[in-house]
């Protein structure tokens, strides 16, 4: 039993509580209508196993998908077929060292995935990546949320089963392992067990790693990446300012044409960003 990066077993568990076409809070319904008069190429980064892809390719998009997961990746393709889609272009890369054949008029990263890159220079290098694989002119878009960290003073643990179709169970225990208020990330230990039959037949281990930025602090990084127009509204309104913790706000911003790129896109990003 190992370490594992979305794995089987959290494959399964994504699959079953967040099945293609779930909507977190209206995200898919914001995506397809904000990608609707796109005439380029779409990357989703950090797609996953379809739960958003898929809704966008059932709408005539055409939509690539990108995850560092093989196995979310693979139940993807799984999920195209069944549903008699023409198979995307699904890319296995880590966005620390991306480079696809494409660029692209939009890409997104939907869901908070951008969180999930715990290490604050490797965000800004996927960033920087994101930003070479957009056509000039091109966008990106995605949204964030700041995880629950009000309790620093003990580690929150829970347990939770999920009952798959074949009727199979998972069982879930999760624990909050280290909160580092000081340099915005948490570290959670997931272990994952597959029961047939009262038989335990799999165990998996997930540390998942949040790290998340101050409204602000994610302006700066986009500007200072060289993106310009950057807009930040909230829960998927753009008529809504932030004005609470509690909201998913969404990041909008766009690669200037060559004329249009100033100064700022060969300023270097480092710790000293103010939250």
């Amino acid at each position: 039993m190992s370490f594992s990066y979305y794995g089987p077993l959290c494959t399964e568990v994504y699959n079953a509580t967040k099945p293609v076409g779930h909507s977190l809070g209206g995200d898919i319904e914001f995506y397809r209508d904000y990608l609707k008069n796109c005439n380029g190429r779409i990357l989703e980064a950090m797609s996953g196993s379809g739960r958003m892809l898929i809704p966008l390719l059932e709408a005539g998009l055409k939509v690539d998908g990108l995850d560092y997961s093989k196995d979310m990746l693979d139940s993807c393709r799984a999920l195209c077929g069944k549903r008699g889609l023409p198979m995307p272009e699904l890319f296995a890369a880590d966005l620390e060292t991306l480079d696809l054949p494409y660029r692209y008029e939009v890409i997104i990263i939907a869901a908070g995935s951008l969180l999930l890159i715990q290490d604050r220079q490797a965000s800004i290098k996927a960033l920087r990546n994101l930003y070479q694989h957009l056509e000039p002119g091109g966008r990106l878009v995605l949204d964030l949320f700041l995880p629950d960290v009000t309790n620093t003073t003990s580690h929150y643990s829970g347990t939770s089963t999920v009952q798959l179709p074949d009727g199979d169970t998972i069982t879930m225990e999760s624990k909050d392992i280290e909160v580092n208020m000081l340099q915005q990330y948490k570290v959670s230990l997931i272990r994952y067990e597959k029961w047939r039959h009262g038989t335990l037949i799999a165990t998996e281990l997930q540390q998942l790693e949040l790290r998340w930025y101050g409204v602000e602090e994610l302006r700066m990084i986009l500007e200072q990446i060289g993106f310009i127009d950057v807009v930040v509204y909230a829960d998927f309104d753009p008529n809504q300012a932030p004005s609470r913790s509690d909201q998913k706000f969404v990041f909008e911003a766009t690669r200037g044409m060559p004329s249009e790129v100033g100064s700022l896109s060969g300023q270097s990003v480092n710790e000293s960003t103010a939250p």
